[in-house]
Formats: structure tokens, C-alpha cells, sequence
């Protein structure tokens, strides 16, 4: 802990933005367009506008001049493509008043983010306004609003937390347990992700899932070690206490945070650099916690004692705990009237899920103030919700694209694209001008002088468009849509299948097909982690209880629980209800990482109170082999537990779901969901009642497999 208070400080400024990079064709073209074409992969866009003076007015382009000259001083500017220095008229709004610019850089998207905020500040405005987005601002604005939303959530729920920890506890001793383990938990984690960031890529957002997770973990650990710790201290010295307590409530951690880890650790499936680090930050957060559970906690209540309960505050009663035992008797007695209401209610709020629509925001994941999606809008309205975002198609081929055969074949291609009323124009070397024929085409570029031949324009679009060797090119198709809209992705998708013909290899990239080459990447792993996932937790539930039926309830509750806040998700946030209270904009689909970071995040917390309760549960069966009356007895015991340690980390999700970012306010809600349903709905109402009706049933496994047979007493609840 000492030293991960000298690393963890310093764990920002290793993190990087966006999901990185993998090996797909939208990420293929930008790598041809750099070694082929010379184009720099990464871009700064500006915005300029002015209420006074239009483009053409010599004052305009003085001061558009005079706010970027201080960028050609950042070694990393390549250069700074204007409306003045391109003469590119679709670079000027109908008014007269907006244009817009390239900043173009040498380095990668990675170290362009991290030098973002010198070009932002070198900017010298002047009398005009100027918005800096695209690509690299918009990662760099998510940045800032990801450290922002953890500051905001952090003192919005801490204060919260402490408070309820001391009605939960009791005592402002037993209280601060979780926060000593909690703060120690994230601190030693961020110093891994230090470490692990220098020799890795890890994601930004690791801080969020640390401090979610970090705070959780030790809250639910904590409540199960202290509140076996009071309950043996009531009739055993502090020693044998503290020893009965690891041998119990520490195994039930230790099987509950294999099962968090087996959750997470699904991630590593991804190839995508932020599902990864989020797995990696999480699985260790978790053993962290654990460790610290196992050791820290079990000296602290050593050294502790009876003063755990010191500086009381609230009389912890045993009532609460009677109405739990109540409550199981009550289902235990009419389980089929239960299951039968209560699973068609899961099963109706996750009925919106069959409808979701997956996808990934652009500019709109920032907040409604942030520069970068302002100066986006401010283009869509002024230029075309398309003008930033071409589709952009890049040609290779073994002989020159310059070649008859090629260039007619990009002519019919272009051609039939003109014809697309989703398409707002195109540029490529045979768009210079709408009155040359296709053969026109074919001659100019057969000549050995095609600029002498074509003018100006021919020379700057053989310059920008092709390649020295002439074995490269590329096109720019413009859309009249949003880069995220369904006849942007449809358009993406048509011009998949029909290429330009001749020789020529094409690869699509720009903002909508990496989006799309994103989701459906993602979605195609993500098969493999949920067979994992629920493979893994059934043999380790099995190695704990020994039961061949536990585990595949166990599963199954716990995808009912995920079903129904997947359906809230698509209600909320894809449909749009309740989006002006909970400050977002709706765009019609599920932002697609949301399902897959969620079903980590809650298949594990939601298994660590299906081990919390069944730890307690088999507990009393192995002593009194009395299925319903160990069930009662084990709700008695734990429900308590369950339902404090869910209602604070509901307090604990539910403070990220203020977050600015689209994706932690949708996972701070769907965790908070998934988790009041399932400390409620199926742990107090669910589990008792399947364990009644399948009774014997419950423990049962074949003998070579270390199980008992069925059998045993089951008295009436």
C-alpha cells in the first residue's frame, strides 16, 4: 500500500483513449493511406466562423491566418490545410460566415490526443470563432468529461456511502472498515495499472471501473467479515472469532471473487484495447480487494476486538433478520405462486432487449458544452450532417489506378454513387468536372502529362488523390446523413457490395465504417464470453457447493437479472424515456459496449450474493441436512448482509449514472438496476422458492464427483 501511494498518482497521464486499435478494414485503409499516400493519419479539424465577415473578405482570411500560424511552431504539425490554401469551395458555408480546416499531424491517434491540448491552446482566435473537433478532439474532450465524471461521482457518493455505512454498521468503527479497505483496494490497483500501462495500452476508463469496483468489493466483503466477526464474537474470544470468521465468510469471498474475476476476466476476449484494460482493471481491483479481505481485515478485527462496535451510534436489532426469516417461510410455503409472477415480470422487462439496435455514438458521447461536439454541430447545420465524416474508399492495385481499365471502372462507380440520393457529392479524379465522359477520363490519364494536359485542378487531385507510384488512390464519398445514421451505415454496407471494378483492391475507413467494423467485431466475440463465462462459474460454484443443480440455478437468475436491466437499457437509452431527467440525448440505438461491459460488471456482483447467500445456506444444510429449514436459516443470516451491501453499491453505481459520459451513465444505471433486482427480486423471492420446489434436488451430484446423494429431511417451512 506504501508504495502504491508513490505510483498511483501518476497513473493518468500512462492511460489512452478510444478502444484501439485492431486489424480490421476500416483500420487497414488508414495505414495504406499513410504508407502508400503520404496522408497523415491523424487530423485536427477547426471551425471558423464569424456574425460580421464572410470568407471572401480579406479580413477573414487574415485573421483565420494569424489564429493557426502559431501551430507550425509544434514539431508534430505537418501542415494546415485552409479554405485559402486548398480553394476547396464545399470548404465555405452557404452564408459566407463558417469554413472549416485541417490541422494535419505526423504521429499516431494516440500521441495526437495527448498533444491535443497544446495545438487547442496555441489557437489565437482573434475576432473570429473557432471549435476544434474530429476525431482527435473529440477523444481528448472524452478524456477530461471521463476524469470529470469520476471527480463528480466520487463526492457525490462517498458522503452518501459513509453515511449509510454507519446505519448499516452501527458504529462509525465498524463503518469505516470498507473505506480503509476500499481506499486501499484502488490505490494498489491504479499502482498495477501504472505499472502494467508502461508496457501495455490501458484505457482511460480503467479509473471508473477501479473506483466502482474497488468501493464495492470492499463494501461487500466487509459487511460479510464483519458481520460474521460480531456474530461469533457474541459466544467466542477474539481469536477463535476471527478464525471461524476466515474459515467461513473468507471462503465465501474467496469463491465470490473467483466468480467477479471469472466475469471480467471474459474481456480478455476482445480484442479491443479498452474491453481489455477494463477486464485487466477489474479482475484486479477485485483480487486486491479479496487479498486485503483475507488479510488486512482479519488483522484489523484481531486488533479491534469488542471495539468494532465502539462509538455506537444506531442498536443493531435482531428484526431485521427475523423478517427475512419470515419472508423465506412465507415463499417456502407457496413457491409455484412466486416463481410464476415474479419470472414473468423479469422476462417482460427484458422483452425491449429483443428489439435493441446496437451502435456507437460519435461527437454526441460528449456532453451538450463540450467544444468538440459543439463545433461538430455547428458543421452538420451550416454544412451537411455529413461534411466531416466521408466515407472514404481507398484503391490499390498491382497496376496503376491510372490505367484505362481502372479509371473507367472508378468513373462507373462514382457514377452510380451520383445517382444515390443519400450521397451529397464525391471526390475523386474523376469528379474534377461533370462535362468530361468516361473515355475523356481514360485518355487524360493515359497521357504522359496528365496535368499539362487537365490544368490546376488536375495536378492538385492527382497530387491529394493518388499516389507518387501511381498504385494507390483514394475517393471521398459524402453523405447527407449523421456518420451514426441507419442510411449512412446502409450506404457503408452497399458500397461494400459493389466495388469499383477493374484491378482495383479497395478498403473502406472513415468515422462511419470504423464504427460499424467496431460493433461488428465486438459482437463477434462476444459468443465466446458468455459460453466462458457461464462454463467457468458453473465448475467453480460446483467446487463449492458440490451440486449439480446449484450452479445452473445460480447461472440462470443471474441472466434473468441481466436480461431485464439489458431491457431497461434499450427502453431508457435507445428509446429515449426519461432522457431529459437523466440529461442525455437519445439516438435511437444501444451503445454497443454498454451490454458487454455490463454483463462482466453484474454477472460477477450478482454472483457474489448467490455465494454469499448459498455459503450460508449449505452451511447449515451440511449441519442439519434440513433443506427448507437451512434455506430459511441462511436467508435469516444473510439477507441482512445482501440487502445493505446492495442498497450502498446501488448508491455507489447510481453516482456514475450523473456522469456526462454517454457510456458510464448507461453502465452506472444498468448496475444499478440489475443489482436492486437482484438483491430483491431474486434473492428474496426467486431463489428460496426454486430451492423449495427442486428440494432434495438442490445438493444432489453423483458420488465420483465428490456430491451426496439425494436425500435428507425437508420439514414444512
Amino acid at each position: 500500500l506504501a508504495g502504491s501511494l508513490f505510483l498511483a498518482p501518476r497513473v493518468t497521464s500512462s492511460l489512452k483513449s478510444g478502444f484501439g486499435e485492431v486489424d480490421t478494414e476500416s483500420r487497414i485503409a488508414p495505414r495504406l493511406m499513410v504508407e502508400k499516400l503520404d496522408i497523415p493519419e491523424s487530423a485536427v479539424t477547426l471551425i471558423f466562423s464569424s456574425d460580421h465577415v464572410v470568407a471572401t473578405d480579406p479580413r477573414y482570411a487574415r485573421q483565420v491566418e494569424e489564429t493557426v500560424a502559431p501551430l507550425y511552431d509544434i514539431p508534430e504539425v505537418v501542415r494546415v490545410v485552409t479554405f485559402y490554401t486548398s480553394q476547396n469551395q464545399d470548404m465555405v458555408s452557404a452564408d459566407g460566415r463558417t469554413t472549416y480546416g485541417f490541422v494535419q499531424l505526423n504521429t499516431d491517434i494516440e500521441t495526437s490526443v495527448d498533444i491535443f491540448p497544446e495545438i487547442r491552446a496555441r489557437l489565437r482566435p482573434g475576432e473570429l470563432d473557432v471549435w476544434a473537433t474530429g476525431g482527435i478532439a473529440i477523444f481528448s474532450d472524452l478524456n477530461e468529461a471521463s476524469e470529470r465524471d469520476l471527480r463528480r461521482a466520487e463526492m457525490i457518493t462517498l458522503p452518501i456511502v459513509l453515511v449509510a455505512l454507519v446505519i448499516v454498521f452501527g458504529s462509525i468503527i465498524a463503518a469505516g472498515l470498507p473505506m480503509i479497505m476500499g481506499i486501499a483496494s484502488i490505490s494498489m490497483t491504479l499502482a498495477l495499472v501504472f505499472l502494467l500501462a508502461q508496457g501495455t495500452d490501458m484505457s482511460i476508463f480503467v479509473l471508473n471501473i477501479a473506483s466502482f469496483l474497488g468501493l464495492g468489493m470492499a463494501i461487500d466483503y466487509s459487511l460479510l467479515m464483519v458481520s460474521r466477526f460480531r456474530e461469533e464474537l457474541v459466544h467466542r474470544g477474539v481469536e477463535e472469532a476471527v478464525a471461524v470468521t476466515c474459515a467461513t465468510a473468507g471462503k465465501a469471498i474467496v469463491f465470490s471473487a473467483v466468480t467477479s474475476i471469472i466475469g471480467l476476466s471474459g474481456l480478455l476476449f476482445f480484442q479491443f484495447m479498452m474491453l481489455r484494460s477494463l477486464g485487466i482493471g477489474g479482475m484486479a481491483v477485485i483480487l486486491f480487494s479479496m487479498l486485503l479481505a483475507l488479510s488486512l481485515m482479519p488483522a484489523l478485527l484481531a486488533l479491534l476486538g469488542h471495539r468494532v462496535n465502539s462509538l455506537s451510534i444506531i442498536p443493531q436489532r435482531a428484526v431485521v433478520g427475523h423478517f427475512w426469516l419470515r419472508m423465506s417461510r412465507w415463499v417456502m410455503r407457496h413457491p409455484v405462486a412466486v416463481i410464476v409472477p415474479v419470472t414473468a415480470s423479469l422476462l417482460l422487462l427484458g422483452a425491449p432487449f429483443f428489439d435493441v439496435k446496437l451502435g456507437s455514438p460519435w461527437a454526441s458521447i460528449l456532453p451538450e458544452d463540450a467544444e468538440a461536439r459543439q463545433g461538430w454541430e455547428l458543421v452538420a447545420e451550416e454544412f451537411g450532417a455529413g461534411e466531416l465524416s466521408p466515407i472514404v474508399v481507398v484503391s490499390t492495385s498491382e497496376e496503376s489506378v491510372l490505367s484505362p481499365e481502372n479509371v473507367g471502372a472508378a468513373y462507373d462507380f462514382v457514377q452510380s454513387l451520383a445517382q444515390d440520393p443519400r450521397v451529397a457529392r464525391v471526390e475523386s479524379i474523376v469528379t474534377l468536372d461533370s462535362s468530361v465522359s468516361r473515355e475523356q477520363y481514360q485518355q487524360l490519364y493515359s497521357s504522359p502529362s496528365p496535368g499539362l494536359i487537365g490544368g490546376p485542378a488536375v495536378v492538385t487531385a492527382l497530387d491529394e488523390l493518388t499516389s507518387d507510384s501511381g498504385n494507390a488512390g483514394l475517393m471521398r464519398v459524402f453523405t447527407r446523413y449523421h456518420p451514426v445514421s441507419d442510411e449512412t451505415k446502409a450506404l457503408v454496407d452497399d458500397i461494400r457490395d459493389d466495388r469499383p471494378g477493374g484491378s482495383l483492391e479497395t478498403n473502406l475507413t472513415g468515422v462511419t465504417p470504423d464504427l460499424m467494423d467496431t460493433v461488428d467485431r465486438m459482437y463477434t466475440d462476444f459468443p465466446k464470453m458468455l459460453i466462458y463465462v457461464a462454463i467457468t462459474t458453473y465448475i467453480a460454484l460446483f467446487w463449492l457447493f458440490r451440486s449439480v443443480f446449484l450452479p445452473l440455478k445460480a447461472v440462470i437468475m443471474n441472466v434473468m437479472s441481466i436480461l431485464a436491466s439489458f431491457g431497461a437499457l434499450v427502453f431508457v437509452f435507445q428509446q429515449g424515456h426519461f432522457a431529459d431527467l437523466m440529461g442525455f440525448t437519445a439516438e435511437g440505438f444501444t451503445e454497443a459496449s454498454v451490454p458487454i461491459l455490463l454483463f462482466a460488471i453484474v454477472f460477477g456482483l450478482s454472483m457474489d450474493y448467490e455465494v454469499f447467500l448459498l455459503s450460508r445456506v449449505k452451511e447449515e444444510y451440511d449441519a442439519t441436512g434440513d433443506n427448507t429449514a437451512s434455506v430459511a436459516t441462511g436467508m435469516e443470516r444473510s439477507g441482512r448482509i445482501i440487502t445493505s451491501s446492495a442498497l450502498i453499491l446501488i448508491l455507489v453505481a447510481a453516482g456514475f449514472a450523473t456522469g456526462d459520459i454517454l457510456i458510464v451513465k448507461a453502465l452506472g444505471f444498468g448496475t444499478a438496476l440489475a443489482i436492486f433486482i437482484d438483491s430483491t427480486v431474486v434473492r428474496a423471492l426467486l431463489v428460496p422458492a426454486l430451492m423449495k420446489v427442486m428440494s432434495g434436488l438442490n445438493w444432489w451430484a453423483p458420488r465420483f464427483l465428490g456430491g451426496r446423494p439425494r436425500g435428507g429431511v425437508d420439514r414444512a417451512a
